[in-house]
């Protein structure tokens, strides 16, 4: 079905990254994450890269938030990097960030990140939107999954999709929704920012599919 170009931002964003956030949520690796088939360092493996994308986008958003296409959105309390440096440390060790390795895909994306930051800082949005929204909504699924089979010394390590209670992931879901639907977006920033999502849908795509390939993880069925 054609898009809708007349359709308001948070429409579009859904509708036109819909095929894209199904594929990456149907590769390899998550799917073995999501099946509780996924060992403890392939996991600990996409936390580390995660955690250099949050780096990243975290501290940008911050020097950005006056921006009118980024104060909408701008929620500190969504922030993940220090969950994620929790989690890597409650898993792996305090040697994480030294001893785990980056992915191209994480690399790359870390460099559009910058590249954003420096010259077209209003797309950030769009790396927000695929984020955060993704961390509110299905990774309080993943959240039970990990608790029952990750963990070390007989603790779960699950900061990372720890945002309070019910009421307050609720709350902030909420909030970010609202924020992105009183966004001052024309067409053509629309254009944009839904061009900058399906990017990175894609790099997310890449990199589960890396990661599969580095921690040896195969499709179900397969041994």
């Amino acid at each position: 079905m054609e898009p809708c170009l007349n359709a308001p931002l948070a429409e579009r964003l859904k509708n036109e990254t819909r095929a894209l956030h199904t594929s990456a949520e149907r590769s390899v690796f998550m799917g073995a994450l999501l099946r509780a088939r996924l060992e403890r360092p392939a996991y600990c493996a996409l936390l580390r890269n995660l955690h250099a994308v949050y780096a990243v986008l975290e501290p940008a958003l911050e020097r950005h938030a006056h921006r009118p296409t980024i104060a909408p959105i701008y929620l500190p309390s969504l922030w993940r990097a220090r969950a994620l440096a929790h989690d890597l440390a409650a898993l792996h060790g305090e040697h994480w960030a030294n001893e785990l390795v980056l992915q191209p895909a994480a690399m790359a994306y870390v460099e559009r990140l910058r590249e954003l930051d420096v010259a077209k800082p209003d797309l950030l949005l769009a790396h927000a939107y695929v984020r955060y929204l993704g961390d509110l909504s299905g990774g309080q699924m993943l959240s039970d999954i990990v608790e029952k089979s990750l963990y070390r010394d007989g603790v779960a390590a699950v900061a990372f999709y720890d945002f309070g209670n019910a009421l307050a992931t609720k709350e902030l879901t909420q909030a970010f929704r609202a924020g992105l639907a009183v966004v001052p977006a024309d067409a053509r920033q629309t254009d944009a920012l839904v061009s900058e999502a399906r990017l990175s849908f894609g790099l997310h795509q890449r990199l589960f599919d890396e990661l599969a390939v580095a921690c040896a993880v195969v499709p179900s069925g397969e041994v």
